[in-house]
């Protein structure tokens, strides 16, 4: 993860975007959802490919992310890589949890059950800001995993 200065194919705002991207992430874990925010262009498209489904906006996102850390309380991001490259960065990554609290908008209840679930995300910056982030993983493993039919 780490960029020398002056590396060939480095755009200047390299270490920029990585730092920006590692505090993003440490907003995650720590379940900041303004800190979060605060990291994304007003306009941001945020696709979870394993929920088959997109947010568009601070607003959309904001509701996404208060159901999400208030069904999975122990919520956790642990990124193995980071890659940026311009305006562009990839992360492979894996996130656990418990589901303790209802699932909105699905309406499932909790069932108590952990999940570990490996994936990556492709992120388009802009003006030192996440404009487009999409993450991929394997959603059918994680509702089997958390036990919901």
């Amino acid at each position: 993860m780490a960029m020398r200065d002056n590396q060939k194919g480095w755009k200047s705002n390299g270490r920029q975007s990585a730092r920006m991207l590692e505090e993003w992430g440490e907003a995650w874990d720590s379940h900041q959802v303004e800190g979060v925010l605060s990291c994304v262009t007003d306009d941001i498209v945020y696709e979870d490919l394993g929920e088959a489904r997109a947010m568009r906006g601070k607003a959309e996102m904001r509701t996404w992310l208060n159901n999400m850390f208030s069904a999975f309380p122990d919520f956790k991001m642990d990124f193995k890589a980071l890659f940026v490259s311009g305006d562009w960065a990839g992360t492979e990554w894996v996130m656990s949890g418990a589901f303790k609290g209802d699932l909105q908008p699905f309406g499932l209840q909790p069932t108590g059950k952990s999940f570990s679930v490996r994936g990556a995300s492709i992120t388009e910056m802009r003006g030192g800001k996440v404009k487009r982030h999409a993450d991929y993983y394997d959603g059918t493993a994680l509702v089997r995993q958390l036990g919901v039919t």
